[in-house]
């Protein structure tokens, strides 16, 4: 745990103005889908911060922030990576290339992405509604 939340100008310095207008965009898409707990963390060795949204001990994913970067985590289990793949097709070419290449752990494939705009937004949304349905709306 953080002994503090980041302000916003700490995230703006952390990783620059239109990248954290990306965190912001991405939070307030899945917060109008999904009422979640929010935690924050410390980012672990490659990460400065972790903002991870969790459920009834589950994690539904997690943004991450470093030094000009955000990050976006979506983990899938086996029966999560079956429904993925039995819809692959329905992604982005730069989304299902991410998943053949990500590691797959005991607990699942980790899936990382690193958005630089909104452009797959849709496709995030998606990957979440595989791991749980919204509970908004």
């Amino acid at each position: 745990m953080l002994d503090r939340i980041p302000s916003e100008e700490e995230m703006t310095d952390l990783v620059g103005t239109s990248l954290y207008e990306i965190w912001k965009m991405l939070c307030a898409f899945i917060e109008e889908a999904y009422d979640m707990e929010c935690l924050w963390n410390q980012g672990g060795k490659a990460w400065k911060y972790e903002y991870k949204y969790r459920r009834g001990g589950k994690t539904l994913c997690a943004l991450y922030a470093r030094e000009n970067c955000v990050g976006f985590m979506v983990i899938l289990g086996k029966a999560e990576r079956l429904k993925f793949e039995a819809d692959r097709d329905a992604y982005a070419k730069e989304v299902q290339e991410l998943y053949d290449e990500a590691q797959t752990y005991h607990d699942g494939k980790w899936l990382m992405f690193e958005p630089v705009d909104t452009s797959l937004f849709d496709d995030f949304m998606k990957l979440l509604r595989i791991k749980r349905k919204p509970n908004r709306k």
